[in-house]
């Protein structure tokens, strides 16, 4: 669950941190550092909300019946596993002119003024943060309510993200940001997977779907989660010992449809300079 956790917060916040970078980038390029006065208060009132948005999902749901609890979670991973698929194939098609477009909207936005410097660092930050709190909303769904794990990753993934991004935004380091998102999207359609079948299960628990006692397979003797291994498998994949057979068609066929397309070879354009989009 940490490293899932993790994983999402670090691919979020490596998205929210660059795309920070190349604005402040742009700003201090043009020699008009002024702007960045308003960059800042637009940042920190979208990480603001984006943690009183997950706050609110994961604290104010315990209020509500079991099964009110199990529908909400259970819809709220499917939306989830939504914003994971869009979030891998976004970044892969816009890894290669995000830096040229964010730069363009900056510009139209010092053109009409600060509020609309402010709107465009909230907004950019914003969707970043809002997706990460339905995740760890849901990843405490999936941990059966224990929020201290999934917090722990997301806090240790954001941390690295804004880490890295720092680096490269100062040139200390430089990589293949397009492998990067590559190998760490193939892992997310894997987590996503987990999730969505945490979701189901949820929903079937809840009465919204059937099948809840027709299982796939029960390894609860072979592989239980109460071991190292079965541990590892619950927080990396989102393995669960007894599995309906409704989570693990959903779990096949996401796996089967997704990464296949994810991993399709796209036509070129421009190539994109390594890493370094963030300091055009």
């Amino acid at each position: 669950m940490v490293f899932s956790s993790a994983l999402i917060g670090l691919r979020e916040g490596l998205e929210a941190a660059l795309v920070v970078s190349i604005l402040v980038a742009f700003l201090v390029k043009t020699d008009r550092r002024q702007a960045l006065r308003y960059v800042w208060p637009g940042v920190a009132a979208a990480v603001v909300l984006s943690v009183a948005v997950g706050a609110i999902l994961t604290y104010s749901t315990a209020q509500l019946s079991f099964e009110h609890q199990e529908l909400l979670g259970g819809s709220l991973s499917i939306v989830a596993v939504g914003f994971v698929t869009a979030m891998i194939f976004w970044m892969r098609k816009a890894s290669r002119h995000i830096a040229a477009e964010l730069r363009g909207k900056m510009e139209n936005a010092l053109n009409v003024g600060p509020a609309a410097v402010l709107l465009l660092s909230f907004l950019a930050v914003g969707r970043e943060g809002l997706e990460t709190a339905v995740f760890f909303y849901s990843a405490v769904q999936t941990a059966q309510s224990d929020t201290i794990q999934p917090l722990i990753g997301f806090v240790v993934g954001i941390v690295l993200a804004v880490a890295l991004a720092y680096l490269l935004y100062r040139g200390a380091v430089r990589f293949n940001l397009a492998k990067f998102f590559t190998v760490t999207g193939v892992l997310l359609v894997f987590v996503a997977a987990g999730v969505l079948g945490y979701g189901l299960h949820d929903l079937q628990e809840a009465g919204f779907l059937p099948g809840l006692t027709t299982l796939a397979f029960d390894a609860s003797n072979v592989l239980p989660e109460t071991s190292w291994y079965g541990a590892l498998l619950k927080g990396v994949l989102n393995y669960s010992q007894q599995t309906t057979v409704v989570q693990a068609v959903a779990w096949v066929a996401y796996v089967v449809i997704v990464l296949p397309l994810f991993l399709k070879p796209t036509k070129k354009t421009v190539p994109a300079p390594a890493a370094a989009a963030v300091k055009e």
